[in-house]
């Protein structure tokens, strides 16, 4: 429904994984779950607006 909701989605999933690799190069843990946790909350996101698509396209 909201491009801009997904390129937002987007971006936060490849900061994610972008995140999680140097936690895992790094051995930094923290890191690491910040990168799956950014990668898990685009994920909502992405849910969310095709949630949103699938309800317009029943009302209309």
């Amino acid at each position: 429904m909201s491009i801009e909701k997904r390129v937002e989605a987007t971006a936060k999933n490849i900061e994610g994984k972008v995140q999680e690799v140097v936690g895992e190069v790094t051995g930094n843990p923290a890191d690491k779950v910040k990168g799956q946790d950014k990668q898990a909350e685009a994920q909502v996101i992405h849910t969310t607006e095709n949630i949103k698509d699938e309800v317009k396209k029943i009302i209309e």
